[in-house]
């Protein structure tokens, strides 16, 4: 379920500019350009909702945001690594919380909502990217940070205004939302219940299989010609034109780089830090007693896992004023390394805590920096620059195919043999200079394009553009068997030991089944039975293939036994035993969860109230604008190809 005010209040137009963006641009997370243009005016508009308008560059900013949200939670460094699908249901739930906020702020317009001076003052001292190193708001950081990204003082005002105003009309339709207890009981036992199984492996390579004769493996190699052909090659020249090759040629001025130098000083001029870990207790005995235990030796994950009924964190690396309490944030500075401190009474409540890592404050000089900040323009300048060069490059591939490229456009150029995989001859990867996601298209392109085919200018993926010439082809060919002699008799093993090992494990199925599960089959049988760790749901147990756990969970009763192909063998289990913990013994947990479903419930109450806004006054869609736009996020449809 999306968190509505989540993204309305953090990831939307106003948020993103108040709390979001403009603070990820000062600490140097690249996307300082999202804000640079944000007071003009723009004709692209996507969305008109009455006075209210979504641009194409507050859409673009705001998918760009969701995305690197939704590649941190799949694990991925970089949101091109994403699936194109995947990219495009972002953008498309983007749109729909840009409209809602633009509903709400509408009608909070008409209602008459204002917000007292005092309160806009408040808010904008308490921003994070206006504080100086003493926590405090600085007027003179203000201003530098204003200048940076191009917005009047006043401009920013009325944001945060409109955004307080929204706030005001939301959040007291919200508050009182909360999940009810049978509710909260059935989502806690689905998430705390455990289970625990009985398990026999069957590993593909303690499995015994016979020599093969000459005729075993001229026969498998016959069936199996496949496995065995050299793949087809092609050799291409490809010419590349994206941000990140534009932002190779882009010259920054001295005194531009020394600007944001300046604005980021923050980042540059590190205080010391400490990696610190904390239990907060609720009394004082029960502080003591984690000290206690902390004393005889119990290590960190000991304390976190005995301390259910206290609060536990590990800071790391975290400055001085990042410790919401002043008091502990003192008594951390001030404590020897790895010395145990506590327990000790502070505003939060007891607490017990140990530093683990002292690292003495740091200064990083503009020389040093020269090179991050230079990155950190050019790509930010990159984007608008490649909209500029496109017509250029597709005027000089139509003149003079890909050969004739001038140097002042920003594009790489790259030739070379490589196959569908984007290896070369030599089983490297080839250099091509583009992202994941371009990599991708333009192998594609290559293995999709006819030999010999006029180059055409294609967009792809994160604003980048390509063209490909193909200028021969090796077609795909079956090995000889004597050439293949090694690579058939490994996939010969390879299958015999994954035939025998699903022979011998059916057999225990099938046994256990008959005869009450792996431990009486597996005895009979002289295998071993492993007996692993409880599962529980979204957490590894070692030994355990994920795909079994999940299998576990979705059985009903005790007794049952499931089998398991895995990759690198077979498994068999039956499942032991179902436990369901007493909510009363995991208050903390029940609270979490408690609070999740009650935020949801507010969402679903914030997002019915945008969602009939919408029947007040109709959302005004500019179709041509969103497809180009929903193309430069997915890479698909839209803007397509350009012909010479």
């Amino acid at each position: 379920m999306i968190s509505f005010l989540r993204h309305v209040f953090v990831d939307s137009w106003l948020g993103r500019v108040i709390a979001g963006l403009l603070f990820l641009a000062f600490v140097g997370w690249g996307v300082g350009d999202v804000l640079s243009n944000i007071g003009s005016e723009r004709a692209d508009v996507i969305v008109r909702v009455g006075g209210q308008t979504v641009t194409t560059e507050d859409f673009l900013s705001a998918v760009q945001n969701e995305l690197q949200q939704v590649a941190r939670q799949s694990g991925m460094t970089d949101p091109a690594q994403l699936p194109v699908a995947t990219r495009r249901q972002a953008a498309e739930q983007v749109l729909q919380r840009l409209m809602m906020q633009s509903e709400i702020t509408l009608s909070a317009e008409r209602l008459g909502v204002t917000v007292p001076d005092d309160a806009l003052r408040t808010e904008v001292f308490g921003l994070p990217a206006f504080k100086g190193p003493d926590g405090r708001f600085d007027r003179k950081l203000f201003d530098s940070r204003l200048q940076q990204i191009g917005m009047t003082e006043k401009r920013l005002l009325d944001l945060i205004r409109a955004d307080l105003a929204v706030r005001a009309l939301v959040e007291p339709l919200q508050n009182g939302a909360r999940a009810p207890e049978t509710m909260v009981r059935h989502v806690f036992d689905f998430d705390a219940q455990t289970r625990t199984i009985d398990m026999v492996r069957f590993p593909l390579t303690a499995q015994a299989v016979p020599t093969p004769d000459a005729a075993q493996l001229h026969r498998f190699y016959d069936n199996h010609s496949w496995l065995f052909q050299t793949p087809e090659y092609r050799h291409a020249r490809i010419v590349v034109l994206s941000p990140d090759s534009v932002a190779q040629s882009v010259e920054i001025p001295d005194a531009e780089l020394k600007r944001l130098y300046e604005a980021e000083a923050a980042k540059y001029n590190v205080p010391e830090t400490r990696t610190v870990q904390i239990v907060t207790a609720p009394s004082q005995a029960r502080a003591q007693a984690i000290a206690d235990q902390w004393k005889a030796g119990a290590d960190w994950d000991r304390i976190q896992a005995d301390a259910k009924d206290s609060a536990t964190v590990q800071m790391d690396d975290v400055r001085q004023v990042g410790i919401p309490s002043v008091g502990l944030a003192k008594l951390v500075f001030a404590a020897p390394l790895a010395n145990l401190q506590g327990p000790v009474q502070v505003d939060t409540g007891w607490v017990v805590f140990r530093v683990t890592l002292v690292t003495p404050p740091h200064v990083t000089t503009f020389d040093a920096a020269r090179q991050e900040l230079r990155e950190q323009i050019a790509h930010g300048q990159a984007a608008e620059l490649v909209g500029q060069r496109v017509q250029k490059l597709q005027d000089a591939i139509a003149g003079g195919g890909l050969d004739h490229i001038p140097d002042n456009l920003g594009a790489a150029a790259i030739a070379g043999t490589l196959n569908a995989q984007g290896m070369t001859q030599g089983g490297e990867t080839a250099p091509i200079p583009a992202s994941p996601a371009l990599r991708k298209a333009i192998i594609e392109r290559v293995f999709s394009q006819a030999k010999g085919a006029n180059p055409t200018l294609v967009q792809g993926p994160e604003n980048g553009w390509y063209a490909v010439a193909i200028d021969s082809i090796i077609p795909a060919q079956v090995q000889p068997f004597d050439a293949a002699a090694a690579q058939v008799r490994a996939a010969w093993d390879d299958e015999a030991r994954r035939h025998a090992a699903n022979v011998a494990a059916t057999a225990l199925y099938v046994a256990a089944k008959d005869h009450g599960g792996v431990a009486a089959a597996a005895a009979a049988a002289g295998q071993t039975v492993e007996h692993p760790a409880p599962l529980a749901r979204g957490q590894a147990v070692e030994g355990v293939p994920e795909e079994l756990a999940q299998l576990a969970f979705r059985l009903d009763k005790t007794g049952q036994t499931m089998m398991l192909d895995g990759p690198d063998g077979f498994y068999v289990a039956t499942l032991t035993a179902i436990t369901h913990p007493a909510p009363d013994k995991e208050a903390m947990r029940v609270g979490r969860i408690r609070s999740a479903m009650s935020q949801a419930l507010a969402d679903d109450i914030g997002m019915s109230y945008a969602a009939a806004l919408q029947q007040v006054v109709k959302p005004k869609t500019n179709m041509s604008a969103l497809k180009s736009a929903l193309a430069s996020v997915s890479g698909t449809g839209g803007a397509g190809e350009t012909s010479p």
